[in-house]
This record gives structure tokens, C-alpha cells and sequence, in this order.
């Protein structure tokens, strides 16, 4: 067997879902527009430069999944998948996470994402497992309030690492097991992940990562 793991946004999606996800709470008008959008759009920069601050940003990201009724967050979510996200899904990007399907590799997104905006999305690409950021929900419980704080480690940088490597001992796997380790990811923030696999795939590339790709004589896929 094989395994294939698939970064998100940028990579499977020609767009970033955090992002447009406040985006679209500020459309929603539950956000106050000028402060959330403004600080929003100062943390992508951040993570586009390769300087975010994962704690700060995952405490402006999840305040809003604390602010509301799962009920409502749910119907939101919907909407947001329907408008905003479907449309973004390429044949091309479809085409790519089937090949690994039918081919029965052990298939996984792993986003730093949380898991409330990314789970559906992950289910629109037919992959069971999704390795994402967790938010905490107040008594730990799936369907539970969210508190607006972290569970566990963020699934960012080394943190993806850890990640995997505890979703691998939950499936009675190691990284040895498999034949091939691929990741396909468009960002230098994924530089750890990517270096651990066997065949590391920079996918829609940022610039510094198309560099360090060509020197390093990685795969270079430009999937949109």
C-alpha cells in the first residue's frame, strides 16, 4: 500500500477556506466588517510570508465558532460549501485524489484548517481521513459548544508531522509500511511534511517553494 497525503487550500482548492471563510462571516454580517476583515486578511499575509503566528490566529479564527449554536454554525457551513466552495472544485484536482483512490492508497487532507470549515470538504473529494486543526468544544464531545480554544496540537508546520504520525499509529501503521509517502502541498510552510515524505510534490507552488522544489529536484505539478 501506499500513502497520499493532500494539503488544502491552494493545493486541492484554488482558494484558501479559512480565509474565505471569514470573508464570507462578514458577508453573513455576524462579524463586525472593517476589524475582522481587516485582521483577517493581516494573518493570510502572515501565512503567505511564512510568519503567522498559529496561536494568534487560531484565537481570532475559532472566537466566531464560540460566538454561535452549532445549529447555526451548521446552516452557515452549508451555505458557505455551497457558495463558495463547490464552484472551486476543479475536475482536475477530482481527478487526482481519485487516481490515488482506485489505486487504494491509505489517502488523507492534512490542513491547518480547523476540521469545522474543512470536514465537508473532504468528503466532497471522497477522502475518509482528515488531519486538521481541531477546535476544543466544552465537554469534548464532537457535536458539543465550542469553546474557542485548540484541541491539541495545530496541525501547521511540524505540527503536521506529529499529526500524521498519531493518525498513522491509529491505523497500525508506520511510515515504513508503505511502499510510497506522497505530499502534495503549495506551501513553504509545509517544508517539514514534505521533506519527511518519500515523494514530496509541490502542487500550484508559491514562488519560494518553486525554487526550493527545482533545487531539491522535487515534482513540480501545477494542477490549475
Amino acid at each position: 500500500m501506499n500513502l497520499a497525503l493532500f494539503d488544502l487550500d491552494h493545493t486541492l482548492i484554488p482558494t484558501d477556506s479559512d480565509h474565505e471563510w471569514g470573508r464570507f462571516l462578514v458577508r453573513l454580517g455576524v462579524v463586525d466588517e472593517e476589524t475582522y476583515r481587516r485582521k483577517n486578511d493581516e494573518f493570510y499575509g502572515h501565512y503567505k510570508a511564512g510568519t503567522l503566528d498559529i496561536q494568534a490566529f487560531l484565537k481570532f479564527a475559532l472566537a466566531p465558532l464560540a460566538a454561535h449554536p452549532r445549529e447555526r454554525l451548521n446552516a452557515w457551513r452549508q451555505q458557505f460549501m455551497h457558495e463558495v466552495i463547490e464552484p472551486a472544485i476543479t475536475p482536475q484536482a477530482r481527478a487526482l485524489v481519485y487516481k490515488h483512490l482506485d489505486a487504494g492508497d491509505l489517502c488523507a487532507i492534512v490542513t491547518a484548517t480547523n476540521s469545522f470549515v474543512t470536514a465537508p470538504i473532504a468528503a466532497a473529494f471522497g477522502i475518509k481521513h482528515l488531519i486538521a486543526t481541531e477546535p476544543a468544544t466544552a465537554d469534548g464531545l464532537a457535536e458539543s459548544a465550542y469553546t474557542g480554544e485548540v484541541f491539541g496540537i495545530p496541525s501547521f508546520r511540524e505540527g503536521k508531522i506529529a499529526r500524521v504520525e498519531a493518525w498513522l499509529k491509529e491505523q497500525g501503521a508506520r511510515w515504513q509500511d508503505f511502499a510510497t509517502t506522497t505530499f502534495y502541498s503549495d506551501s513553504m510552510n509545509d517544508l517539514p511534511l514534505l521533506a519527511k515524505v518519500t515523494e514530496p510534490i509541490a502542487t500550484n507552488p508559491d514562488e519560494r517553494l518553486r525554487h526550493h522544489a527545482a533545487a531539491a529536484g522535487w515534482r513540480i505539478m501545477d494542477l490549475f
